[in-house]
């Protein structure tokens, strides 16, 4: 492990990108921390103490670039429809992604229901306990492996998320964030933080301090318990020299493919009411003025309100097929003749 440094050798260092923390400052903040979450922790379901390690992994791959307002309710539909990885394994495509809903990127879902068929069928039904193990399921990487195996199991890992990284990063090393992502010397950097005991409530604990107090924009400085030993509040707060990128969404492929995916799932659920469970790729593609209204008529009322959506959006044909050809090849949508669906 790194040498720890006196707290003076360690602010000689400003310029390092993972200081030396002296211990007294390790201990601090771990003591703090810990005794900040037992008071101020949102009440989170995946959080009792009885939730399966089926429904911990299930919340962590929701949460991921999801906030967290959005996955709640749909954790707990989730897991009533599917409260075993036994339940997901047999479940069709189509179900999962209906399910899925608005939580984006529904890519993850689809890896959710492969990692639920390798538990279901090749591990008698049991989540793998460690994070090394965790990491074989398909779509598993090292931070939900990481967080499953401690919040599941009790195994003492270094979960390291974007919450957690800026916590040490603006509390240590002086900088408004971290890099893009984590490399080995960061992971090591920040092991040293987790405690031999109580470390469950260190590695939930500073991922919250993280959303609430010590946020991306508008950090809680003047009420935070570390302002004292903070680098980056020492610092004047500098704000880092790369501005983080934003995501846009209005024009984009992302927004197109989102609104194509919200017509699939309309029409699937509209088939228990005697509707096409598909539709046809010229309603995706014709122009207002050569649509055939025939056709739109077959549609149920759900589903014609999501193509009329879509259509808004103004994309050339050219590009809709494109992406929807990436929805085929990413197993979101299947074409059979000239009519697209959910996969079955």
């Amino acid at each position: 492990m790194t040498h720890r440094a006196t707290a003076e050798s360690r602010s000689s260092r400003p310029d390092s990108p993972f200081p030396t923390v002296a211990d007294t400052d390790i201990h601090r903040v771990r003591q703090t921390i810990i005794t900040w979450f037992e008071t101020a922790a949102r009440p989170l379901p995946w959080r009792d103490a009885d939730t399966s390690a089926w429904a911990v992994l299930v919340s962590e791959i929701m949460s991921q670039q999801t906030p967290v307002s959005r996955v709640e309710p749909r954790w707990r539909e989730w897991l009533q429809k599917w409260p075993t990885p036994a339940d997901l394994a047999q479940a069709t495509t189509a179900e999962v992604l209906h399910s899925w809903d608005r939580l984006g990127y529904p890519r993850r879902a689809l890896r959710l229901q492969e990692a639920a068929r390798v538990i279901a069928e090749e591990l008698d039904g049991s989540v793998p306990q460690t994070a090394q193990e965790l990491e074989r399921l398909p779509g598993i990487g090292a931070y939900t492996a990481a967080a499953v195996a401690s919040f599941a199991h009790g195994e003492r890992t270094t979960v390291l998320d974007t919450n957690v990284r800026r916590v040490l990063i603006r509390l240590f090393a002086g900088r408004d964030r971290p890099s893009a992502s984590p490399g080995r010397a960061e992971t090591e950097w920040a092991g040293q933080f987790v405690p031999e005991t109580d470390h469950e409530k260190w590695n939930a604990g500073v991922m919250e301090f993280g959303a609430l107090v010590c946020t991306a924009r508008n950090p809680g400085c003047q009420t935070c318990p570390l302002n004292d030993i903070c680098a980056w509040q020492k610092a004047g707060r500098p704000a880092s020299a790369e501005k983080p990128k934003t995501q846009k969404w209005a024009g984009t492929d992302r927004q197109l493919r989102g609104a194509i995916m919200d017509v699939l799932k309309s029409a699937h659920a509209e088939a228990a009411s005697d509707f096409p469970d598909s539709v046809t790729l010229d309603l995706f593609t014709a122009s207002t003025t050569t649509i055939d209204s025939d056709l739109l008529d077959t549609l149920g009322h759900a589903t014609s309100e999501s193509l009329t959506k879509m259509r808004d959006l103004t994309a050339d044909t050219d590009r809709i097929l494109r992406i929807i050809d990436g929805l085929v090849v990413d197993g979101l949508a299947a074409q059979h003749e000239e009519r697209l669906t959910l996969p079955q």
